[in-house]
């Protein structure tokens, strides 16, 4: 069965090309033209997943995905943005989106990115494992490394005893640093593992959800987990 896509852009030009280029690429494509519409088709649908523009009159994407996210559903939710600063990125994230796309756009980058949100919910033992863990067995019930313990069957996780409130690609990004703790990752490699795709040097994608990370992980005179090698990568220790 082909995925199901709901896509929200008021825009009619972009919105009719990306319906277009989904079908071509074997979506099932329900397009709508603002944030009502899009709220009230996804209850009644349950899209695989939601492409939605930020920017569009009365209810915009986000608000589309804090209402979706304050019901529960958790939906995998790639937005479509214009506003590039790091302040509007976080935005998104901290209204429960999973990955955005930077207009103008390549397609070809909203296909990737897609398939990577669609990777992370495929039930193990569908075609390809979810993007966060490598082949081998199955994890077992608790990771914990530098103080963060882990539940990826019920994606729960905790610094200590305060529990975290992460969306999809935070956790995701967590329990890679937590699982290889110590070992500095390089940028290529995380993206690989959590997105399915490298977006090249000049991609600021990593180093938003990191710093969202980070704001959500530290503590006042605590020491920080996630350190950066500059050049390199990440890595998590407790120093």
């Amino acid at each position: 069965m082909p995925h199901t896509v709901l896509l929200a852009e008021d825009d009619r030009a972009i919105r009719n090309a990306l319906e277009r280029a989904l079908t071509l690429e074997g979506y099932q494509v329900m397009a709508v033209a603002d944030g009502v519409e899009a709220l009230a088709q996804a209850h009644r649908s349950r899209p695989d997943v939601l492409l939605l523009d930020v920017m569009m009159p009365g209810i915009d994407g986000l608000q589309v995905c804090r209402v979706l996210r304050a019901e529960g559903d958790r939906t995998p939710v790639l937005m479509l943005t214009a506003l590039v600063e790091t302040a509007d990125r976080i935005a998104g994230l901290d209204a429960g989106a999973d990955d955005y796309v930077v207009k103008p756009f390549d397609v070809e980058e909203v296909f990737a990115r897609l398939r990577a949100l669609l990777r992370r919910t495929s039930p193990v033992g569908a075609a390809g494992t979810p993007a966060a863990e490598a082949p081998g067995p199955l994890p077992e019930r608790f990771v914990e490394a530098a103080g963060v313990r882990m539940d990826p069957q019920a994606r729960r996780a905790w610094r200590g005893a305060r529990e975290l409130e992460l969306t999809r690609t935070e956790f995701e990004l967590l329990e890679l640093l937590v699982r290889n703790a110590d070992i500095v990752l390089d940028h290529s490699t995380i993206y690989d593992r959590i997105w399915g795709y490298d977006f090249g040097p000049g991609s600021k994608n990593l180093a938003v959800y990191v710093g969202y990370l980070r704001r959500k992980l530290d503590e006042p005179d605590a020491p920080q987990l996630i350190h950066t090698v500059r050049g390199v990568g990440y890595v998590l220790r407790e120093d």
